[in-house]
Parts: C-alpha cells; structure tokens; sequence
C-alpha cells in the first residue's frame, strides 16, 4: 500500500497536553504524558507512525514558556532550533503547524508562539491547525470552537483548521469523547495531501528564527550579539565559520516586528 507521508510540527507550552494528541492520532500510547519540566524552548522529540492511508512524522517541539528567557534559555534555544530545522530538512520540510493551547484563554505568551512558529519560522506558507485541549467538561466539545472562535481571531490567531479534544482515556466508548476527539484529529489530518510542503536554505532559516526568539524574548539577560553569537553559532551548533557569517548577514537583512501583548478570555 502507498502511503501519504505528512511532516508535522506540533507545539504549545507546555501542560497544554502535546503528548495526548500524539497518542489521540497513533491510537496507542507512544508519547509520556508526563509534562517534562526539563524542557528547552525549541527541543523536540520525534515521533513516526502509520494511519492509514498516512505516514504521520510529528516534531513534538517546546515552544516558549515565558516572554523573557534570558542568557541561559536563549543559546541553547537556538541549538535546539538548528537541530530542528535540520531535520525537517532532511525529512524533506513542513506540510503542517499544530498549534496545541487550552481552552481557557489566549496569552501573550501563547501569541508570540502562534507568530514564531507560523510567522517566523515558516513565513505564513505552511497551514496552520488550532488543536483545543481539555475539554472533556464541554456537553458538546465543538460548542466551545462556536462560542470562541471570533474571540481568537480577534487576538491575530488564524487557522486552517481546528480540533476540540480531549485525551483522557476515562471518555473512551462508541460515542465516547475520547473517540471524537480521535475521528476529530483524522478528520483535520486527511485535509492536508502534503502538496505543498515548505522548506529554505538551511542558513536563512536559522536567522529568521534566531531574530524571532530575539523578538519575542525580549534583550534581558545578556543575550549575546555580535561575536558572541557567532562563537555561540560556531561552538553550540557547529557551524563552520562561513555558514556562521551568512547567518549573521542574513539576520542583519531581516526585519523587526512587535509581538501583540495583550490577553483573550475564554467562555
């Protein structure tokens, strides 16, 4: 059988139950849902499994958990990224963004990740999926997208397609939540053929994305510039000298924006 192959980034803060959408699309236990207190903005963990009639890859990427991460958050973000965006070169680029949050409301901490990942990271060209978790208290899980929706277009927030879910495996049963979460998280995958996978130069991507953590941190803490972003380049992510220039001049051509600050609340 010929399998459609879908490579996708999947990310949010963490405790917004990541690891249960991987388990709700595998239809097995595959990921800890363990929230992993260690995590590093820009680590991923990847995942492979078959749903028919797909080939699923899913980055499993931590996102940023405060506006500010400072000297100690900043560099290895940044070797976190360079090893991500190495791999979704190798795997051939991007089919699609999967934007985990909680129903409860939108922050600027959950702005700025919906802009460095679909904005920066992938320049509005990949589709944009909102995944809505713990809902298993909704009657009707869909009712909360109805009730919500113009409220997280309000606050800059897009999205191709949507989700309501929850993956708790107490909801299990024929018409249980737990399953229409499941056909839910089918449906919105089988709307994505993989035709227009995005990808860029290996250096270009690095920069935009350095410049969008810079962005969207803030310049507390030290972050390094200059020739100490360039050693970092060169020693945190093994860069050779060349390739860290052509990212420093890439990032000085790039341009800033502001991040909106402000707070959506939810029904």
């Amino acid at each position: 059988m010929s399998y459609m192959s879908l490579n996708i980034i999947l990310f949010g803060e963490t405790g917004v139950g990541k690891s249960s959408v991987i388990n709700l699309i595998a239809g097995r236990p595959i990921a800890d849902v363990s929230p992993d207190v260690e995590g590093c903005t820009m680590k991923s963990k990847e995942y492979r499994f078959d749903v028919e009639p797909m080939r699923v890859n899913i980055w499993d990427t931590v996102g940023l958990e405060e506006p500010e991460m400072g000297i100690n958050g900043y560099i290895p973000a940044i070797e976190k990224a360079y090893t991500l965006i190495q791999r979704l070169r190798e795997a051939g680029g991007v089919d699609l963004l999967l934007f985990c949050i909680r129903g409860n409301r939108v922050t600027m901490t959950t702005q700025s990740n919906y802009r460095l990942f679909y904005e920066v990271l992938c320049g509005q060209k990949v589709p944009i999926a909102l995944v809505i978790t713990h809902l298993e208290r909704e009657a009707d899980m869909e009712e909360w997208w109805i009730r919500n929706k113009k409220s997280i277009e309000k606050y800059g927030i897009k999205c191709a397609a949507h989700a309501c879910v929850t993956g708790l495996p107490d909801n299990r049963g024929p018409n249980g939540k737990y399953e229409q979460s499941q056909r839910a998280m089918y449906n919105l995958l089988r709307q994505h053929n993989g035709s227009g996978r995005y990808t860029m130069p290996e250096g270009d991507w690095l920069a935009r994305l350095i410049k969008g953590l810079k962005l969207f941190t803030g310049d507390k803490g030290g972050i390094p510039k200059g020739k100490k972003l360039e050693n970092a380049l060169i020693k945190r992510c093994g860069l050779d000298p060349a390739a860290a220039l052509r990212v420093m001049e890439a990032m000085k051509q790039s341009e800033h924006s502001t991040p909106v600050q402000s707070v959506a609340a939810f029904d």
